[in-house]
């Protein structure tokens, strides 16, 4: 990372305004509007946050043994997506396996300073989910197995507390009171892969469960039409939903009501994978085992089209698909996948270019093929441009 220049100019994703901004010390310390010298082809924007990353571009998170320099890896190629923060997301598995990553992760923030900015905290999504095919998704049912607070406070230990989400399914016995200490500590819970009642997804609201996780996917090809959890999390005015709006997990109808019942809660997330960002062909990985990547980004377990195993695709894109089927205009989708997020998570300051917000900024140009980052800037810090 090196110090660049400090004034920005062009114009607000929000408004249009052409604005020239001045960076120091992490912040934006002042405003300038209507200035000549702003490239009015040039977008600024929060820096995006993505809860959930599972690897990318050749490297994957869930892959035993993790490394640390992995992880510093996946955080500088980010950059190159306008992605600032992200939470590494560690799935079902082992109990060993799963102190080994969290501890790797915990390991690259002590060890090296691209991984310390950018790493916001970790998702463990899983092993705490349905059992059954369908909710479970792609995760391994081998590791599958109930909510254990004892458990869980061992995974804490071993990475200094940076669990920061949980992704569970409240149907277990006891899950309420597994997420009511979890909420208590700091954490958020999450509910994902969950075939549960809805009186279940009521009881997990009540104990402090705040999101929803890739809300419509991880669940079974068939449910009720009636009384369902999806409705049910729906209905529930304290959830968040995340949703992967990249082109092949959900269709634009289910979107498109996700986005008329929850306006201002919904999060954009990638799933990415290893795979993300990778040549099209068949693949072995820990998430799905044999996979195809196909031409068009779609990921998918073998020979089964309609059997997802994460994303393909970036963040940056499920925002560029959402403002281009038109259920989001582009600030719209910039902010699920920057400004909520980043207070959803509990990230220290206001992300918003304005005067004292964190200097954590993605510049993009927009043309016939989509949106493109020219430069990303992180606590005030350019740590990717685009090469003229």
């Amino acid at each position: 990372m090196q110090e660049d220049d400090n004034i920005i100019a062009g114009r607000l994703y929000l408004t249009g305004e052409s604005v020239r901004l001045t960076l120091e010390d992490g912040l934006i310390t002042n405003v300038d509007k209507g200035g000549a010298e702003s490239d009015p082809g040039l977008i600024i924007a929060p820096g995006l946050t993505d809860l959930q990353v599972n690897g990318y571009a050749g490297d994957d998170l869930n892959t035993y043994p993790l490394l640390p320099e992995t992880v510093r890896d996946i955080s500088v190629k980010l950059w190159s997506e306008g992605v600032t923060t992200f939470f590494p997301t560690i799935i079902t598995n082992s109990s060993e396996n799963i102190i080994n990553h969290v501890s790797a992760i915990a390991d690259a923030c002590r060890r090296f300073p691209e991984a310390s900015a950018a790493v916001g905290g970790i998702h463990l999504e899983g092993p705490f989910i349905s059992p059954e095919a369908g909710a479970r998704g792609a995760h391994p049912a081998d590791h599958v197995r109930p909510p254990y607070w004892d458990l869980f406070c061992q995974w804490q230990e071993a990475c200094g507390r940076m669990i920061r989400i949980i992704t569970l399914s409240p149907e277990w016995p006891g899950a309420a009171d597994f997420i009511s200490r979890a909420a208590e500590s700091g954490v958020t819970v999450a509910i994902g892969h969950t075939s549960a009642t809805p009186e279940q997804i009521r009881e997990a609201v009540a104990a402090g469960a705040t999101l929803s996780t890739h809300l419509g996917n991880g669940s079974h090809q068939m449910l009720p039409r009636h009384r369902n959890y999806i409705w049910e999390q729906l209905a529930s005015d304290e959830l968040y939903a995340s949703m992967i709006s990249d082109g092949f997990h959900l269709p634009d109808a289910m979107m498109k009501i996700f986005l008329r019942m929850k306006p201002g809660k919904i999060i954009l997330v990638s799933d990415a994978t290893g795979l993300t960002g990778m040549p099209p062909g068949g693949y072995n990985t820990h998430i799905g085992g044999e996979v195809t990547l196909t031409e068009a980004g779609k990921l998918h377990v073998k020979g089964n089209p309609d059997m997802l195993a994460g994303s393909g695709k970036s963040l940056l894109h499920c925002v560029e698909t959402l403002a281009a089927k038109g259920l989001a205009t582009l600030a719209e989708a910039l902010d699920m996948a920057g400004r909520i997020p980043h207070r959803f998570a509990g990230l220290p300051g206001d992300c918003l270019p304005v005067r004292g917000g964190v200097a954590d900024l993605v510049l993009l140009r927009e043309d016939s093929s989509g949106l493109k980052v020219v430069r990303t800037i992180k606590s005030g810090i350019t740590v990717f441009r685009t090469a003229m």
